[in-house]
């Protein structure tokens, strides 16, 4: 394996943790940072002090402000940006990628303005990219410190999958392979949506039995938007579904349930996007979800009254109101062999 080929584009928490983890493999790690702040503290002083504070990054992570540099004569790379600079930097890197790279998108979401998922973005702009997506339940505040993390990696070629599965596998890093890079994704990015409303539903004061209602009924719509698009049923029961879910709706390094919290406590969202200081990414994806439901006619109550919250101004004690005097309904209704719960 081409250890020393790696490079990692973007240098948030997510893209430092990797490259963290990648150097305590002995693999040299080029990491493209955008910001000459964050590049000063990680040169000088081998920290992201903003991003992951408190973990010392190794000698073999070189970080680089050159994006040509950083992708020459590179067999992987791993996109670790938001979402929604997708697009952008994957335009950058067109002119460095070969029909030998494979490009790691780790980023969860779908664009706003064309609704596509991610590695969408990414072949539109580099045809016939060769893209495997990262997902599951992994903050990199535990990663970066060695606490034991599955994953899975996805792409529609498995020996792509594969490859990457046995490039990132570690003692405390386990990665599982699919082909259902659908799932993955819509797994990965819809998510995000029921965390601001797990949020939500602690900052007005509510309990566990309205969270676990909320994350059930959240993995019926995930499940009912990505099979209407393709995906396996059985992927959101797995890593990148169920998986991701749990963590993200109840764990206190989650920025959308931070972000939930203040909104369900009545501030601003603009107030509440200054605040966390990360991007959050189910707020835009609760837009594109919630046009992307109506377009297919599908049925996502919850993704839909948070869309009232985040830009019509309802109030979030309103929603819950009107989720809970819903029509009456059969849980599991046409259930199928592969589990179906609508």
């Amino acid at each position: 394996m081409d250890h020393h080929r790696i490079a990692v584009v973007g240098a948030g928490s997510w893209g430092t943790a990797l490259a963290v983890m990648l150097a305590k493999k002995g693999i040299q790690v080029k990491l493209w940072v955008h910001s000459k702040r964050v590049y000063d503290q990680i040169a000088i002083n081998r920290e992201n002090t903003k991003y992951l504070p408190g973990v010392i990054i190794p000698g073999n992570v070189i970080p680089s402000q050159a994006l040509d540099e950083i992708l020459l004569d590179v067999r992987v790379t791993i996109l670790a940006v938001p979402s929604h600079h997708v697009r952008n930097m994957s335009h950058q890197m067109l002119n460095f990628i070969n029909d030998r790279h494979i490009i790691v998108n780790t980023a969860k979401g779908l664009e706003a303005q064309t609704l596509y998922r991610l590695s969408q973005v990414i072949r539109q702009e580099i045809p016939g990219a060769r893209v495997v997506v990262l997902s599951g339940p992994s903050h990199a505040e535990e990663v970066s410190r060695d606490i034991p993390t599955a994953v899975v990696c996805a792409s529609s070629n498995i020996d792509d999958a594969v490859f990457i599965q046995n490039l990132l596998m570690g003692p405390n890093f386990r990665v599982y392979t699919s082909t259902d890079i659908i799932g993955v994704e819509i797994g990965g990015a819809l998510k995000n949506i029921i965390a601001l409303a797990a949020g939500i539903n602690d900052g007005l004061g509510y309990g566990d039995n309205s969270k676990a209602a909320l994350i059930t009924r959240g993995m019926v719509e995930i499940s009912r938007l990505g099979e209407a698009i393709g995906a396996s049923p059985s992927t959101f029961w797995g890593l990148s579904g169920i998986g991701d879910l749990i963590v993200t709706c109840t764990s206190k390094h989650s920025r959308n349930m931070r972000a939930g919290i203040l909104i369900g406590q009545g501030k601003p969202l603009n107030y509440v996007l200054d605040s966390i200081g990360m991007v959050v990414e189910g707020v835009n994806t609760c837009k594109a979800a919630y046009r992307l439901a109506n377009e297919l006619d599908i049925e996502m109550p919850i993704t839909e009254q948070l869309y009232y919250v985040l830009y019509e101004g309802k109030d979030p004690g309103e929603a819950v109101v009107e989720l809970m005097h819903r029509d009456k309904n059969h849980e599991m209704k046409n259930i199928t062999g592969n589990f179906n719960i609508y």
